[in-house]
């Protein structure tokens, strides 16, 4: 497959700029680690869901951007008890540091683009990821120039929506930090069958 000649990472964030809201399946491992999987919803300007499904499987953690509160349901939303934290409570964040409030595509696009601005960026061919056709691109910091403690990203553009479907961030030693697959994904979910934000 001959892949379109564009900037993939600016095509994804204008098409997310574009987009109101989307719901996706998270599957997140990183050596050690539990592999986490969530259900994620996101509705602009930054309304955040995630229904765990494993593990904690139940949980239901929400983040409203109007009052820059997290509420997080450990037995499943309106189910007590119910605890209201902030995004930086280490209680809530990953194990790489990861909060809730920029835990959306947009933010990871933002961190893509910091390290382009100090590294380059190689389009490195087409790739099928599941049943999606995707152009793998690799985005490498310069030695000197760490931008988000990330020092190289490897991301999968869907090539029908333009939003990446599968990122592997690593470290400056280049062993892996994460690997996110998002499955599922879709965009501009009607209001009827959005699943609410608490």
């Amino acid at each position: 497959m001959t892949l379109p000649d564009r900037d993939f990472v600016a095509v994804a964030q204008a098409r997310f700029d574009a987009l109101a809201n989307y719901q996706v399946t998270l599957k997140s491992t990183s050596a050690g680690e539990q592999t986490v999987e969530v259900l994620y919803g996101y509705r602009k300007p930054g309304f955040v869901r995630m229904d765990f499904i494993r593990p904690h499987a139940g949980a239901t953690l929400t983040f409203n951007p109007e009052s820059g509160k997290v509420k997080l349901w450990p037995f499943g939303i309106d189910t007590f008890p119910r605890l209201t934290l902030s995004p930086d409570n280490h209680m809530i964040q990953s194990p790489q540091g990861h909060r809730v409030d920029e835990s959306d595509i947009g933010a990871l696009l933002v961190n893509v683009r910091e390290l382009q601005q100090h590294g380059d960026t190689q389009v490195t061919g087409a790739a099928t990821i599941g049943a999606r056709e995707a152009a793998h691109v690799i985005v490498t910091c310069r030695s000197g120039h760490p931008a988000t403690g990330v020092f190289r990203y490897e991301l999968w553009f869907d090539l029908s929506h333009g939003l990446p479907i599968k990122v592997v961030s690593e470290g400056e030693s280049r062993k892996p930090i994460e690997t996110v697959l998002m499955e599922n994904l879709r965009i501009d979910v009607p209001a009827s069958q959005l699943r609410p934000f608490g």
